[in-house]
This record gives structure tokens, C-alpha cells and sequence, in this order.
């Protein structure tokens, strides 16, 4: 059996930079990626048969664990019957039934196969629908890597430095607006400027792709009210929050209603399908029925939209799910910052439900800026003392950690145990005399 570095090495042989996506490949922490073999509840193993329990959880999809049997029959069935037809299916109705149903002030959806995809188009809809060039997105907000959002991007782009990719012309920069996380009187500067050339403000709810970082209070409710008076968009990318915090997502839970919304992640239960939706009146102007063009062969895919159906079947039906993910994770939470004080490190750590983040620095943080002051070099470490001890966290400080309904309070515990092991190594030895 191979190595993961032997894996990796192969993998550079006949895949750009031996990943399909930039942060697999664990340069932020220095080491070598694993490779996964299989994954069942909250463990993984990787192809040397070590095993982890896991706080990726495919970066986010997988609320109910690796390959639960309710979803694992759906996409056994699904694809029985056949892995894409290319055109319409009784269970794209159903799955955009109940997004429209959970989420407050969305009439309609439209299905794609990523939260990029879904970013773009949604964008796209809201320019046409105003006539307007400009957007509004603030740093450290990922929306994926769309040429006009890829503007002090966060997530992957963060974290090797380079938040401004090569290959975005400066045209399609222009056209991007960016301002500070949770800074209301920014983005009043640039309405007053831009106003009238402004299509949308683009912006997650609580945010991720720094870490988590929460919304101050009044600051989302002042964001929607300043860009809708300018006859703009407010648009919530839920990729990341959506079904994830809540039923209903972070609109429900913070109870505020954008006319655009983004969603991926848990809507495809671990398969590749996202959506965007909103008002009746908005998505009415999408091809066919209006001038906004949007496309996509393998959109609303059988087999991805039954793991979608299964997984949020699974969320609606049993609400005590989100109960428990809420005592899972602050125990976590708890457990985390507590081992922190005894090893008298200095950690901030943010949450929100099943999502949270351990910063390496003493906070708060708001904002990219904020989060830029963590100590990367003792998260590399902590992430290698981690793996070491059989628990799989995301290979960067800029991201968050999910807890899924599959791990156990006694999984939890372990965790903790493992972080007070290695917040202790942190701590630097004292100089003799």
C-alpha cells in the first residue's frame, strides 16, 4: 500500500500541484496531505489505515456524519435508475420545494454544481436585474473563485498569501468593491460614492473562509438597509451557514431576510450541487423566461440532488439534530478554551452552532485584519500534534471546523483531551538561569 507522501508524489506527476483544490494540499501547516480512503459517522482513514475523527467533514456537507444509510439508499437508487438525464426530474421540484419552504422571502431557486457557480450566476442576475456594473464584498468573505470576487478573497487564496489572483484583469477588479467585515460606516463611504453604480452587496452572514468570524450586532440589518436604498441587492452566501446553523440557515437564525441567497454544502449532502434563490420577481428575469442567461448540463443532477433530498429529509424530520449539534459543539467550545487556560496559552475561539474556529492569538476577532494576527506558525504545530493523536482538522487557521450529528460526546472529550496535550507543547519552555 502506498504512503500518503508517495500518493502525493504521484499525484504531482498528473495532477497541477497533486490537488484538485488548494488547501488539500496542506502548505499552510507544512506538512504532507492524507489521502482517504474511507469514511463512516466521524471517522475517516486514510490509505495507510490510520484513523481520525474528523472536524472537516468535507468542509462542511456532511452535518450527518460520512455515509449515512438514509443518504447512502438515495444515491444507491438514484443512480440505479440513471446518473443524469439532462433534463428535468420530479426530484429537483422537491428539493427546490423545500429550500423555498424553509428559507423566509426565497420563491424560487435554481439548482448548479457549485457554490462558485451559484456566487457567479446569482451576481450575474442581480447586474441584470439593475443595470448596474458594480459589486460590494468585504475581505475575508470567500464566494469561490469567480474572477471579479477573487479581490482579497479569503479561505485558500488567504492563506498562501495572495488574496489578489493572477489571471483577474484589472477590468474585472474594478468592478469590486472591497471593505472591512463589520464596518457599517465603510460601506455608507462607498454608497455615497458609488451609489448609483452599485448592483449588490455580496456578503456570508457568519462569515468562514477567515475562520469564523460573527456579525456584530446591527451590522448585517444596517449592511441590507444601506445597500437596498440605493436600489442595489443584498445578497446572503449561505454555502457555507446554510442548513448548517439552522433550519432555514442564517437568514432564519438572525432573522433577516436578504433578496438573493447562495447555497451549497449541506443542499447537496456531500455531492456536487449548490443553488441560488430569492424573490419571485429576481429569478423571474433568468433564461427562459427573462434576459439573465444561466446554464448548466449536469445541473440538478439526480444522484446529487437525492443525497441533497436525503440529507435535509433527514434535518426536517428530526429537528432535535440541530439540539444536539448546539451541546456537541459548545462542549467543545468549552472543553477547548478551558484546556487553552491551563497551558496558559492565549486562544480566541469563535462559534456558531456546529461551526467554530480556534484562533492563535488572544482576540477578539471581527475582521480580516483581526484574524491576520493569529500565530499561523502555532496552529501549524498544534495541526501536526493534532494528526498525530488521531483527530483530522482543516489544514489551515483560516477555516472553520464542523461537528457532525455522527460524533459522540465521548469523541468530544477525546478531542479535548488531545488539545490539552498539545496546547501544552505550545507553550514555550522557560529559560534557565
Amino acid at each position: 500500500m502506498a504512503s500518503n507522501r508517495e500518493a502525493f508524489d504521484e499525484a504531482r506527476r498528473y495532477i497541477a500541484g497533486g490537488v484538485n483544490s488548494p488547501v488539500r494540499a496542506f502548505k499552510a501547516v507544512g506538512e504532507t496531505p492524507l489521502f482517504f480512503a474511507s469514511g463512516y459517522g466521524c471517522k475517516i482513514t486514510d490509505i495507510e489505515g490510520r484513523e481520525y475523527v474528523d472536524y472537516v467533514g468535507s468542509w462542511g456537507p456532511h452535518i450527518l456524519g460520512h455515509a449515512p444509510e438514509p443518504v447512502v439508499t438515495a444515491i444507491t437508487r438514484a443512480a440505479k435508475s440513471s446518473t443524469s438525464f439532462g433534463a428535468p426530474t420530479v426530484s429537483e421540484t422537491t428539493l427546490a420545494r423545500m429550500i423555498c419552504e424553509a428559507l423566509p422571502g426565497c420563491d424560487r431557486v435554481r439548482l448548479t454544481n457549485s457554490g462558485t457557480e451559484a456566487s457567479m450566476s446569482a451576481l450575474r442576475l442581480a447586474r441584470g436585474a439593475t443595470g448596474r456594473p458594480k459589486i460590494v464584498k468585504f475581505a475575508g468573505c470567500y464566494h469561490g473563485h469567480v474572477d471579479s470576487l477573487l479581490v482579497s478573497a479569503g479561505s485558500g487564496a488567504l492563506t498562501f498569501g495572495s488574496p489578489d489572483s493572477a489571471g483577474v484583469t484589472a477590468s474585472v477588479a474594478a468592478d469590486t468593491i472591497v471593505l472591512p467585515f463589520n464596518d457599517v460606516d465603510h460601506v455608507e463611504r462607498a454608497y455615497a460614492e458609488w451609489g448609483d453604480q452599485i448592483a449588490a452587496t455580496i456578503v456570508e452572514p457568519i462569515a468562514g473562509n477567515m475562520g469564523v468570524v460573527m456579525p456584530v450586532r446591527g451590522y448585517l440589518e444596517s449592511v441590507a438597509a444601506i445597500t437596498r436604498e440605493s436600489g442595489a441587492l443584498f445578497i446572503m452566501d449561505e454555502v457555507m451557514t446554510g442548513f448548517r446553523v439552522a433550519w432555514g440557515s442564517a437568514q432564519r437564525l438572525l432573522n433577516i431576510q436578504p433578496d438573493l441567497t447562495v447555497l451549497g454544502k449541506v443542499i447537496g449532502g456531500g455531492m456536487p450541487l449548490a443553488a441560488f434563490g430569492g424573490r419571485a420577481d429576481l429569478m423571474d428575469q433568468l433564461a427562459p423566461d427573462g434576459p439573465v442567461y444561466q446554464a448548466g448540463t449536469l445541473s440538478g443532477n439526480p444522484v446529487a440532488v437525492s443525497a441533497g433530498l436525503a440529507t435535509l429529509t433527514q434535518l426536517r424530520s428530526h429537528p432535535q439534530i440541530y439540539r444536539r449539534l448546539e451541546v456537541l459543539s459548545a462542549r467543545l467550545e468549552f472543553g477547548l478554551r478551558k484546556a487553552a487556560e491551563r497551558a496558559g496559552l492565549k486562544v480566541y475561539i469563535a462559534r456558531c452552532g456546529s461551526m467554530l474556529t480556534v484562533f492563535f492569538q488572544a482576540g477578539p476577532v471581527h475582521n480580516l485584519d483581526d484574524a491576520r494576527r493569529s500565530n499561523t506558525g502555532q496552529f501549524s504545530r498544534f495541526h501536526a500534534l493534532m494528526r498525530e493523536q488521531g483527530h483530522y482538522l482543516p489544514p489551515s487557521q483560516f477555516e472553520a471546523w464542523f461537528v457532525s450529528n455522527a460524533h459522540t460526546f465521548r469523541d468530544i472529550d477525546a478531542t479535548i483531551s488531545a488539545a490539552e496535550h498539545a496546547f501544552a507543547q505550545l507553550v514555550p519552555e522557560p529559560v534557565a538561569n
